[in-house]
């Protein structure tokens, strides 16, 4: 089909979901087809406000490569089903019908997958020329079918550098300073993120120490034996707890009671509550941290494994767009571990969408407070290789702002 390519970022970013997004645009241009990108992702579409990227230079999209964030900008938005609301994605088709868009690519996680899914479904049904495709991307590594998720290789690596780092800190000033560091990492209910901190060390004394998964029912008596247990035996302890860490009701320790726009708990911050409670039953001094927004951005330290995997699905979904691969997501299956081969596989978005991938339980050690072999056979090729952005003269990354000019609208606004 002739037309155009829509492209558009959704959810929360990775330090690579921008090189998924330079890798679209350049394969766009060697075949020769023209890309729009939605500012604020499916928000863009609906308000008709769309940036050509065609004003953007080849050096400003090799640039776009390595820099952090969303630069077409992102959304948290959830798509009622069509039948239950027919005119939001009447506007969605009306809008690239408008501008003659015949791809439409969406860059994000499941609920992103599901997005994605819908408007397929629905064009379909309208008997509209539209090919809608899938582009995978998470920090937390629950994308069902891909063998990883775009982001994830990044964010583990940060992870696992900076638990160790943090511990040989720890170790210096042990004896007469602070004896239990907790860190908090993203993962609602999945504990990908957390299980990547076990890189760190390889030894049974080695941190961290203590890893809280979601998978595992929170037990606080057991917690605080082994804090106490590893402070006398090794002079401190570190331990990682991921953000959904649950009790044995399936609450959320640190819900905080209000939610986001996809109906999610939002967390209230577990790691300080951790602390207290380390404070107040073993009255040992503690210091806890939430890297937060830098464990998902801090492109400096990004895998290369992880880098080159984003840039595969990007080159891979316009491939699937081009030919037609309606309703499909390109995702990463891995052929071997050791040495690690991975190649770009085509999978359903209905196999994708509204599915969780949970860490398996042959991934937690015995005692629930750690990894066992099996997922650092898993984990360690994720964070393998250095993609480091160019270095300006004053020591910072030489990141790029994109122009992101606006496409002249030609319909009336939107009203929701």
């Amino acid at each position: 089909m002739a037309g155009k390519l829509l492209y558009a970022q959704s959810g929360g970013v990775t330090a690579v979901i921008n090189t998924t997004a330079a890798s679209v645009l350049a394969t766009a241009r060697e075949h020769g087809v023209r890309v729009y990108a939605a500012r604020n992702g499916i928000l863009g579409v609906l308000r008709e406000d769309l940036i050509d990227t065609g004003r953007e230079s080849p050096a400003a999209v090799r640039a776009l490569a390595h820099t952090p964030g969303g630069a077409f900008g992102s959304c948290r938005f959830k798509l009622k089903p069509p039948e239950a609301d027919p005119a939001t994605y009447t506007r969605l088709i009306e809008v690239m019908a408008a501008h003659d868009i015949r791809y439409f690519l969406y860059n994000g996680g499941n609920d992103s997958a599901d997005t994605t899914l819908k408007i397929s479904a629905f064009a379909r049904r309208s008997g509209q020329s539209l090919v809608c495709v899938g582009v995978p991307k998470t920090v937390d590594n629950d994308l069902a079918v891909t063998d990883c998720s775009p982001g994830f290789g990044s964010v583990a690596k940060y992870t696992a550098l900076g638990v160790r780092e943090a511990s040989l800190d720890m170790a210096s000033m042990a004896e007469t300073s602070t004896r239990v560091f907790i860190i908090e990492v993203m993962g609602r209910h999945a504990g990908w993120i957390a299980a990547a901190a076990g890189l760190a060390g390889t030894g049974p004394d080695d941190a961290p120490h203590v890893i809280l998964f979601p998978e595992r029912p929170f037990d606080e008596a057991g917690f605080l034996a082994r804090v106490k247990s590893t402070v006398d035996r090794v002079g401190f302890c570190t331990v990682v707890a991921s953000e959904g860490v649950r009790n044995g009701n399936g609450q959320f320790l640190a819900e905080s009671g209000t939610h986001d726009a996809f109906g999610h708990a939002q967390l209230g911050g577990v790691a300080p509550l951790l602390a207290e409670m380390v404070k107040r039953k073993l009255g040992l001094k503690v210091h806890w941290a939430v890297p937060d927004y830098l464990q998902r951005s801090a492109r400096h330290v990004a895998s290369a494994t992880d880098a080159a995997q984003a840039a595969a699905v990007g080159r891979a979904a316009v491939e699937f767009a081009l030919a037609g691969r309606n309703g499909t997501m390109p995702v990463i299956e891995r052929t071997r571990s050791a040495p690690y081969r991975w190649r770009i596989a085509a999978a359903p978005l209905s196999k994708v969408a509204n599915h969780e991938k949970k860490l398996p339980g042959s991934f937690i050690r015995r005692d629930g407070y750690g990894i066992t072999a099996t997922a650092r056979a898993y984990l360690a090729p994720l964070i393998r290789g250095e993609a480091y952005p160019p270095y300006r003269s004053d020591g910072l990354p030489d990141y790029v702002t994109l122009k992101n000019v606006a496409v002249a609208r030609r319909l009336p606004p939107w009203k929701p």
